[in-house]
């Protein structure tokens, strides 16, 4: 049997591609009922990392149930002759190679006396940037739909200022309500509230799905901006971050109403970075590539699903929302001051492909 060192800290990936620990793992998916193709967008992460992001499928004891399996070289018979072998690079193609995890690391007092809108604090990228501003000391009106889990993002950010708001941010009244929480000031704002559609291309999508998707993605972002840009103007100063998506750089990677709301984002950023430029306002977007976040993907249409699966063919694997909120923290911070206008593709080179 050969030797293998495999620990909680070790990438998924590393697992998978071990003569060991990957018949193992693979039994381990196979008893629930997947595959190792359900952890492709993960496998740079640290396999302990499952624990957080499983939401409970993945607990802390089946991870030290595998290290342990591991340590004993117990192998399943059935996963031992199941497991496909790691494919060998071909000449022209480097070997992948293993890196360090990324590690966030905090610029603390970087908000410090600044009052940030928040949108989608509740869950995904929009928490990870609320809760990244908090840390560096801002003080954050953090905007969700969710009341429960509004509440808990503060109650696992305590001791920081945020204030919770539950709102819909389609609604006029309920926009009010956001710029009223956050008093005389708001010197910053990132727009990250958004829906997928369902994948569907012109002649299939419902005007229901169109105008949903438009209603949050562009309305809402609009009526925010809208909103909070008079006080910007009297102060002569602030920074809005609108969250795009790779879908408004391509076509491939969506269907029509969430490519177009987001291509629309791209214009409601570049008119109002033109337009309020020499005002010392700075409005930026950012474009993710894949992410693990609790936004899914459904597909209403066979057309749209072979499509846009086919356009996934050079698909860069997912990040955790942390790495977004780093490019959307930079934007909304003074680090950005010289940048205004842009399209920022945190997307890990897929639109380079």
């Amino acid at each position: 049997m050969p030797q293998t060192t495999l620990s909680a800290d070790s990438s998924v990936g590393t697992w998978l591609d071990d003569p060991i620990g990957g018949p193992i793992l693979r039994d381990l998916l196979a008893q629930g009922g997947q595959s190792a193709d359900a952890l492709k967008p993960v496998r740079k992460l640290a396999l302990k990392r499952l624990v957080k992001l499983s939401k409970g499928k993945f607990p802390a004891e089946l991870i030290e149930e595998l290290v342990r399996r591991v340590e004993l070289g117990d192998v399943p018979a059935s996963a031992t002759t199941d497991a496909p072998a790691p494919a060998e690079p071909s000449a022209s193609v480097a070997a992948p190679v293993e890196r360090p995890e990324w590690v966030e690391r905090l610029d603390t007092g970087r908000f410090t006396g600044k009052t940030v809108i928040v949108t989608g604090a509740g869950s995904g990228i929009g928490r990870a940037t609320a809760s990244r501003v908090a840390r560096e000391g801002g003080r954050v009106i953090a905007v969700d739909i969710s009341e429960e889990r509004l509440t808990e993002f503060a109650a696992e950010l305590a001791g920081a200022d945020i204030v919770p708001v539950v709102a819909n941010i389609t609604d006029d009244a309920a926009i009010a309500r956001i710029v009223e929480a956050a008093g005389g000031r708001i010197d910053a704002l990132a727009n990250v509230a958004g829906i997928m559609d369902d994948m569907t291309p012109v002649h299939e999508v419902t005007d229901a799905v169109w105008q949903r998707v438009f209603a949050i993605n562009v309305d809402g972002s609009m009526k925010l901006m809208r909103a909070v840009v008079p006080g910007m103007l009297e102060r002569q100063s602030g920074s809005i971050v609108n969250v795009a998506s790779e879908a408004a750089l391509r076509g491939s990677a969506a269907g029509v109403a969430y490519t177009a709301s987001k291509h629309a984002v791209v214009g409601l950023t570049k008119s109002s970075a033109y337009m309020y430029g020499p005002s010392g306002i700075r409005v930026n977007a950012v474009a993710p590539g894949p992410v693990i976040t609790n936004i899914e993907a459904t597909f209403a249409s066979a057309l749209g699903a072979e499509r846009v699966r086919a356009g996934m063919a050079v698909l860069t694997d997912a990040v955790e929302a942390d790495a977004l909120a780093a490019s959307i923290t930079f934007l909304l911070s003074d680090d950005g001051v010289n940048v205004n206008g842009q399209v920022l593709a945190s997307d890990g080179g897929w639109s380079v492909a």
